[in-house]
């Protein structure tokens, strides 16, 4: 059947995937936050920009209060104290986390500090601190992704916090139960009909950290770093771009392009998520705004949700932000040859330089 004005040639240019829609978009527009500086007073100058529209487009800082801090219970585990730590985070909201402190801290002696940020996983700060409750299913998947990274650095020395993100673990309240939906995604929405956004909320739970690390007589405050895997990666890198407290940051299979990372492979979810950064620039200059700190990115080359070409695109640019602010040997890249999992390679000799 044909209906009239039906015309095949009317539909030859024209464009009905909302797909290829948004990929066009991602072609044309400009981004003016791009980093294009050629000297070190350039690159300044864009720093301020980059970093004034980064925290803009994350909604703004929440609402600060009076940590009020409580620890609530302590274990004793080889090397080190274990002891669950809540404090709050801004009004009507307080965060629960692992604190992990070396048995050999001598009395007066402040150690660095590092705040290690969990992945997109329901174990949430368990997994990262190495918590699995004889849980066999648990043991594999930190065994699997080198997962325990917290403890591996309280074992090193620092003393260790770990929180859960908002809407994982002791902080879910329901959230799983929307399976099959993403309960990302549905914060996200929920959380943008107030104009918050659950990306600056988990960046803030993490510089209340810092604030709360700062309180303890066994931190030198002027030495916390902040390490994460996938989406502990995510809030690594925003954490680190936005707190220039943070003396140093490991970013673990997170460091790509949001082309692939969105638009081509869809491997993202609203905790992700900056409103509009496409408009102005790409995730590899938000990675840029932690310079001139030390930054070292970890890039798995057989990870399937970060493709390697992509990883090595934004590396190079970040590369080149260090190198024209004049600080190019505090970046570094861990191509290691494996998938989706903390490397530790050059982790920890990296702290031990840094922090």
């Amino acid at each position: 059947m044909k209906f009239k004005g039906d015309d095949s040639m009317s539909l030859s240019n024209r464009n009905f995937s909302m797909m290829e829609f948004l990929k066009q978009k991602y072609r044309e527009y400009k981004r003016p936050l791009t980093f294009n500086a050629t000297t070190k007073e350039e690159a300044e100058t864009w720093h301020k920009k980059m970093y004034n529209k980064l925290v803009e487009l994350l909604g703004g800082f929440p609402s600060t209060c009076d940590l009020n801090p409580e620890i609530v219970s302590s274990e004793p585990e080889e090397g080190y104290t274990r002891y669950k730590v809540v404090f709050d985070s801004e009004p009507g909201m307080s965060v629960v986390a692992w604190l992990l402190v070396p048995d050999n801290i001598k009395p007066g002696e402040r150690r660095p500090a590092v705040i290690a940020l969990h992945g997109h996983n329901d174990a949430g700060k368990d997994n990262v601190t190495g918590r699995d409750y004889g849980d066999k299913a648990r043991q594999e998947v930190i065994e699997h992704a080198n997962y325990d990274y917290g403890k591996q650095f309280a074992l090193r020395g620092y003393v260790v916090i770990a929180q859960d993100h908002r809407r994982w673990n002791e902080r879910d309240y329901g959230f799983t139960a929307l399976r099959p939906r993403d309960p990302c995604n549905v914060l996200f929405i929920e959380s943008m009909l107030f104009g918050l956004n659950p990306l600056m909320m988990n960046v803030w739970d993490t510089m209340r950290c810092v604030d709360y690390l700062k309180t303890r007589e066994d931190v030198d405050g002027d030495r916390i770093g902040t390490v994460g895997l996938s989406y502990g990666g995510t809030v690594s890198l925003f954490t680190a771009a936005i707190d220039p407290r943070i003396k140093a940051a490991i970013v673990s299979c997170y460091l790509t392009t949001y082309e692939a990372l969105a638009l081509t492979l869809h491997n993202f979810c609203g905790s992700q998520a900056v409103t509009g950064l496409l408009k102005y620039a790409e995730i590899a200059d938000a990675a840029g705004l932690i310079a001139p700190r030390p930054a070292l990115y970890e890039i798995g080359i057989y990870d399937k949700g970060f493709p390697i070409e992509a990883s090595r695109k934004a590396f190079a640019h970040v590369k080149q932000i260090y190198k024209v602010m004049g600080v190019g040997d505090r970046v570094e890249a861990d191509e290691f040859p494996e998938g989706h999992k903390f490397s530790g390679r050059k982790a920890y000799d990296f702290f031990a330089k840094w922090l």
